[in-house]
């Protein structure tokens, strides 16, 4: 369940973030949980960009905790907000380390101690104080060039290709894409290696070309 479908009965992410602060493993658990979707939202536009997708779903899942154990409600940033900078800041920091190491596994490259910022440019300092952290705009122009090739990539995307992309993007996984579009996760599965070859022509040449 996520955060925007949770019951006006359930507890509030803040308030889990206190209980999980206190020693309620529960508490942690159930954050992990309603924030799994974000998790994969944010990790998949670097799956399609020729990441791995089972390591990169486990950095974000470490970057999802850190925010967890280290989230400070007198901050002015709401959990979500704080747990979606630092689950994309993990993320953006093991494809850099992988890169630098292609035959590295991610989850064995890079620090767990990895230092945050948040949009505004506010350091958000999960683990050893002090490290540099990633420079905030060399995160953002990665992230906008990443955008331009997807808005490039759609022109070249069938009907279908085009509704798998939008759903695999919003965090839902192959069966619930399957439920949405009325067909097998094989299906689904074969449409997103079509949509990753041909962004990897992108990547490869500067253009799409047709397939």
């Amino acid at each position: 369940m996520t955060s925007e479908e949770r019951s006006p009965y359930e507890p509030s992410d803040e308030a889990l973030c206190a209980q999980a602060a206190a020693g309620d493993r529960r508490a942690e658990e159930s954050l992990v949980v309603r924030y799994n979707r974000l998790v994969r939202m944010c990790a998949r536009p670097y799956f399609l960009a020729g990441g791995d997708s089972e390591d990169l779903i486990q950095e974000g899942m470490v970057g999802l905790l850190g925010a967890i154990r280290e989230y400070d409600p007198g901050k002015a940033a709401s959990f979500r907000t704080y747990a979606e900078v630092c689950v994309k800041n993990r993320l953006f920091s093991a494809v850099k380390a992988a890169a630098r190491d292609k035959h590295t596994p991610l989850n064995n490259s890079v620090s767990f101690e990895t230092p945050l910022f948040s949009g505004s440019g506010e350091r958000f300092a999960c683990g050893t104080p002090g490290r540099q952290a990633e420079d905030p705009e060399e995160i953002f122009l990665s992230r906008e060039a990443f955008r331009e090739r997807m808005r490039a990539l759609h022109g070249q995307l069938s009907g279908f290709e085009a509704s798998i992309l939008r759903l695999y993007l919003n965090g839902l996984s192959y069966s619930e894409i399957a439920a949405e579009v009325n067909k097998s996760p094989k299906s689904v599965d074969n449409a997103v290696q079509r949509i990753r070859r041909k962004l990897a022509q992108h990547f490869s040449s500067g253009d799409i070309s047709g397939s």
